[in-house]
């Protein structure tokens, strides 16, 4: 990578993980997305979050280092770790020299409204701030209380129908454009690997549920937490997301990570209270040309 701003875009997995070295794992906490996909795709294989082939990319130094990185795995937005304006607009050319559609982008916030307004010049195509999220670490847990009755336990082969539907619901209710074969993916995936927990109430009817990843450079992120909605206010978020932060504590995770919906205070004040702390902000947009 002769120049000092050379992006290096390729389909081929092994390749971008041999070219990317040790950056992933240089600054795991913001590399969380990066690093949970990455172990995702060499685990599952190319498709597993849609059809076409994902791309990655290196951004490298002259002296042979790597300075970002993205992913990109159709249709979903565009995933970039932390870079400069000047690199975004590189990205930008690069991208298209290679005639690659991008639907939009998914960084922390200042890399995200960067890369989006070099888009932008780029193509003409407009963007739109989808989502506002904030990146929290695990520090000292707490139970809120009360905790309702109930206890939590292992989603399994019969609660994937299950599963899947809440998976879709929560998609829809935080704007996600996630297909029903990735839903089920999803939720095969998760069940297989113990990755969902369900709270229960005393009769046995599940009412909220927690998923997490597979652990990755020493973290576990907490995923898709969801109750439906008539059944929200009575604590249940809370007890199956201080379970699932506390079995992740418990399985050696260094770190217990998880990504808030801005636009949602109520979730963002639980969270806080479970002993979850601001690492980073982050953004979503979109772009018209991929809606």
């Amino acid at each position: 990578m002769p120049s000092e701003h050379t992006w290096y875009l390729t389909e081929d997995l092994d390749d971008f993980l041999a070219r990317a070295g040790d950056f992933p794992r240089s600054r795991p906490t913001l590399h969380t997305v990066l690093l949970t996909v990455t172990d995702t795709l060499r685990s599952r294989g190319p498709h597993v979050y849609g059809p076409r082939n994902p791309l990655y990319g290196v951004l490298g130094e002259q002296d042979g280092g790597v300075r970002a990185a993205l992913l990109h795995t159709p249709p979903h937005p565009l995933n970039l770790t932390p870079l400069a304006p000047g690199a975004a607009e590189e990205l930008a050319a690069c991208l298209l020299a290679r005639g690659h559609s991008v639907p939009g982008v998914s960084a922390e916030q200042e890399t995200a409204a960067a890369f989006t307004a070099a888009w932008e010049r780029a193509t003409g195509v407009s963007g739109s701030l989808r989502q506002r999220q904030r990146l929290y670490r695990l520090g000292e847990l707490t139970v809120p209380e009360p905790v309702p009755q109930g206890r939590a336990r292992a989603a399994g082969a019969p609660d994937r129908e299950l599963v899947r539907r809440w998976y879709e619901e929560f998609a829809a209710a935080v704007g996600r454009r996630d297909s029903a074969a990735f839903a089920a993916e999803w939720a095969d995936s998760r069940v297989a690997h113990g990755g969902v927990t369900l709270w229960e109430t005393p009769d046995g009817s599940p009412v909220a549920m927690a998923g997490v990843t597979p652990k990755s450079a020493g973290q576990i992120r907490v995923t898709t937490v969801y109750t439906p909605a008539r059944l929200r206010g009575r604590g249940y978020a809370g007890a199956v997301t201080a379970t699932v932060s506390r079995a992740a504590q418990q399985a050696g995770a260094q770190e217990v990570l998880l990504f808030t919906d801005l636009a949602n205070p109520t979730s963002n004040g639980l969270y806080q209270r479970i002993g979850y702390r601001p690492v980073a902000d982050f953004a979503v947009y979109g772009f018209a040309a991929g809606e």
